[in-house]
């Protein structure tokens, strides 16, 4: 990474998004113990983007990579789950760190940078994958006996397709 400012009134050291790095970390960890899908693919890397970005975001304090709890562990179960908001929860979180950034009137954050750029690529990249027949992003459509034709696949965002396997991941770890 390049140096924050090359007017020489920074301290001439290096800009290291240390809060992301760290999710990012736990996020591959929990995916790779998990192995729910291959390391290589396109899904993995979903699941890692998906859950590293809701580690990040539930880290309010800027306190990761310290000790994790148990309560962290279920905060992420819950924020994962099957019918919770987390797209919008994303969208609420990265508009408060924005502005806390605006306020601080502070170099750019190099860690929220980076966090904006996974929920671009999350929102952005497609993958192919089957069709549970639901009418929304990971909410539930109606009856659960409902029979699924598995064979069917439909293009969908690849952050509806990690928050399930960041979800088993969670719960596997």
């Amino acid at each position: 990474m390049r140096p924050e400012s090359s007017n020489g009134t920074s301290s001439g050291g290096l800009a290291v998004p240390m809060a992301w790095l760290c999710a990012e970390y736990i996020a591959d960890e929990m995916l790779r113990t998990g192995a729910l899908v291959g390391n290589g693919s396109l899904e993995f890397r979903a699941g890692r983007q998906t859950l590293a970005l809701t580690i990040y975001l539930c880290d309010s304090a800027n306190e990761l990579g310290g000790v994790r709890g148990v309560s962290r562990i279920d905060e992420w179960l819950s924020l994962t789950s099957y019918g919770h908001p987390w797209q919008d929860w994303v969208q609420e979180r990265l508009a408060a760190r924005e502005e806390r950034e605006q306020d601080l009137a502070a170099g750019a954050d190099v860690d929220l940078a980076l966090a904006r750029a996974t929920w671009s690529w999350l929102r952005q990249t497609e993958l192919l994958a089957a069709d549970l027949g639901d009418s929304g992003p990971w909410a539930p459509a109606g009856p659960l006996d409902v029979p699924v034709d598995e064979c069917e696949q439909i293009w969908t965002p690849a952050w509806q397709l990690g928050l399930p396997l960041s979800h088993l991941a969670i719960h596997l770890f």
